[in-house]
């Protein structure tokens, strides 16, 4: 019996390793695909049969007649033929199939593991909400997707970011859990105790961040303003604020999510606030514990942070290369889960080993 209930113990944990890179690499497909504006390539959401690809040349000029009717061929790629459709479409094709394989792998194993009564059902009942999360995830793609089909050259940006959003959501509540499962009980620390909060409002200040570098992407805000820590001739950009648009909450809003200067300005901001209480708070606990686990997981936020932000810069300074911008997206989940890592050790005062 115990040796059953340990080898159901070492299952669930490599479903949920596994779970997290398979949504991992989704995001990385996300980000190539809208950097190759590829996401606009499909225009139809088929969950079940979407997953055949093009068979024949017939269904190749199928598809282009579709794509070459949307308001982002007319404005942006006029002029392609088949050859650099079929260059686009896989993109977008990967990306979506890449999403229903991670639904067999998270869907199958679950309903295997609750069938033999492999996990609780407290434990069920989470792990039933990320499965739901993830097929709501579909859906958010194509209402994204779907904004740009309606006579715009790219997807909403606020879209974007939701959906961005929801994917970092989803992979946080995996890690979140698998590292959960993992963690082992240790001796209390005051350190701990103390950075427990500080690892709760970083988490949400990282979220934020990768919402706003969303809507850099959406905006194409990165391809202005490549330099720092100036924005032209001062650190808060000229082009910031419209002249005409009245001060109020909603402008607010509305200038962050539509002004591609303003969403720069923020990102760089939170960037930099992030950086700075991650980097202090890692750090702190470093200094103050002499439990190994702690100081390792400090250390992997501190490397984490330290990459991020060096990729982030590269990646403005460089005009936004694509290799460099999907390593950016790398790097923010990398950041997130060392985050995740310390956050968790820290709230449950566990050793790590």
């Amino acid at each position: 019996m115990q040796s059953e209930t340990m080898q159901s113990e070492k299952f669930l944990k490599s479903w949920l390793l596994l779970t997290a890179a398979a949504i991992f690499l989704m995001v990385l497909l996300g980000g190539a695909t809208r950097l190759t504006e590829s996401g606009l390539s499909i225009t139809e959401w088929q969950p079940i049969g979407g997953a055949i690809p093009p068979l024949s040349d017939a269904d190749w000029q199928e598809l282009f007649a579709r794509y070459q009717a949307t308001a982002q061929y007319k404005l942006l790629n006029h002029g392609m033929d088949v050859a650099a459709f079929k260059n686009i479409f896989w993109w977008e094709y990967f990306h979506r199939l890449w999403g229903r394989l991670i639904g067999l792998v998270v869907g199958l194993p679950l309903i295997w593991m609750m069938i033999r009564r492999q996990i609780d059902w407290k434990l069920g009942k989470k792990l039933m909400v990320i499965f739901a999360l993830g097929a709501a995830q579909g859906a958010v793609g194509w209402w994204m997707v779907k904004s740009g089909l309606d006579g715009r050259a790219w997807v909403s940006p606020v879209r974007l970011a939701f959906h961005l959003g929801l994917a970092v959501v989803i992979y946080g509540l995996v890690v979140q859990m698998y590292f959960a499962q993992t963690a082992r009980p240790g001796t209390d620390a005051p350190v701990a105790l103390a950075g427990r909060r500080a690892g709760g409002f970083i988490l949400a200040l990282s979220f934020i961040t990768i919402l706003a570098g969303a809507l850099v992407a959406g905006l194409h805000a990165g391809l202005i303003y490549n330099q720092f820590p100036l924005m032209g001739r001062t650190y808060v950009p000229e082009d910031y604020w419209p002249p005409h648009l009245a001060h109020s909450l909603v402008n607010f809003i509305a200038n962050a999510c539509q002004n591609p200067a303003a969403a720069q300005f923020h990102h760089r901001v939170l960037a930099v606030s992030l950086c700075l209480a991650a980097l202090t708070w890692a750090s702190g606990i470093f200094r103050q514990t002499n439990i190994p686990g702690l100081r390792r997981a400090a250390l992997a936020v501190i490397a984490a942070v330290v990459l991020q932000m060096s990729l982030g810069l590269s990646t403005l300074l460089l005009s936004v290369p694509l290799v460099l911008a999907v390593m950016h997206q790398a790097g923010a989940l990398i950041m997130v889960t060392a985050i995740l890592y310390l956050h968790e050790m820290v709230r449950r005062r566990v050793t790590g080993g």
